[in-house]
């Protein structure tokens, strides 16, 4: 039985869907820094500050009747002097309260939760969680993650350059900015709808995208070779189609196992690391489209529009083939 796969045939498909989701990203991030001063919105781990997270106790007669309300709670702020504080009402009763703002000493924080306490209602104190991070700290968490991304990118580029040739860098570089920067035009959404915060573990997350994302791609590079090497029958479209096809269901296989306890993790998980692994989630499923669809079809554009092509007939692309 004979089947035909063509990855390089609607190449135009597969660069027109990353382009739109490429560029609306690019657009949530420049309304992210005109809105709230950076692409993402930063948590503590970035700028700084002082957060102090508490529910109210509904185990009080009539305190969870209403929901909480950002107007009262920011005119309490700012009484005292911490209008620029940032406001967020969480959870599905609205009964949880967030607040970000400078860094607050201990009898500061006293204060501000007397009077929630006096003026909005009475507050669980076991559910009071205060994290405080200086700005310096934040500065330096923020450009060595940075650093890290930077010396990764550079690190990916002579390694394929050596391994493989310097075309096949370039486009992989490309794939791994496609998955960088739509996983984080997605949280960039999020923080503009439902205020999601970005943290160090972020960068941990984009850093495991852009290592899992370059594995797929070598391993599907490392057959295209294989088979420009062994003189097989083709045009350099048709030996991307045959090394994709061969290809194809261990990048499945490897993407599918790799998201179910990610999946467990988002759903089951504790907060902490639920975000953490929807990143991980969103990149690893744009690693693996981008290793298949944008770097093996653009390596195949670049080598055809530069008269690079084997000069033999067409082949059949036998589906046993596929590994």
């Amino acid at each position: 039985m004979t089947f035909r796969f063509s990855v390089t045939k609607h190449r135009l498909i597969w660069w027109s869907l990353s382009a739109i989701a490429f560029i609306a990203s690019l657009i949530f991030m420049g309304i992210s820094l005109q809105q709230l001063g950076a692409p993402l919105r930063p948590s503590l781990d970035f700028v700084g500050g002082t957060k102090i997270q508490v529910t109210l106790d509904c185990t009080v007669d009539n305190n969870c009747d209403e929901p909480l309300d950002t107007a009262s709670i920011q005119a309490i702020l700012n009484e005292q002097d911490l209008g620029t504080s940032s406001v967020q009402i969480l959870g599905k009763e609205k009964t949880t309260l967030s607040i970000r703002t400078q860094n607050l000493d201990v009898d500061q924080r006293s204060i501000l939760q007397n009077l929630l306490n006096e003026r909005i209602g009475t507050f669980d104190p076991e559910t009071i969680q205060i994290d405080t991070v200086g700005p310096t700290i934040g500065r330096e968490l923020f450009i060595q993650g940075m650093l890290a991304l930077i010396v990764s990118f550079f690190g990916i580029i002579v390694y394929l350059s050596i391994r493989f040739k310097f075309d096949y860098a370039l486009f992989a570089i490309i794939a791994l900015l496609h998955d960088a920067v739509i996983t984080a035009g997605v949280f960039s959404l999020f923080g503009l709808v439902i205020g999601l915060e970005v943290d160090s573990l972020f960068l941990v997350a984009l850093l495991t995208i852009i290592g899992f994302s370059v594995n797929d791609t070598v391993v599907i590079y490392d057959r295209i070779r294989e088979n420009l090497d062994s003189e097989a029958e083709g045009t350099i479209s048709e030996i991307v189609d045959m090394s994709v096809l061969q290809t194809l269901g261990r990048s499945i296989n490897t993407t599918m196992t790799t998201l179910l306890p990610l999946l467990g993790i988002f759903l089951f998980g504790g907060a902490t690391l639920k975000f953490f692994a929807l990143a991980l989630i969103i990149g690893f499923i744009f690693g693996a489209y981008s290793s298949i669809f944008v770097a093996s079809t653009l390596l195949a554009w670049w080598r055809t529009r530069n008269g690079e092509p084997p000069t033999v007939t067409r082949v059949s692309i036998d589906a046993s083939q596929a590994t």
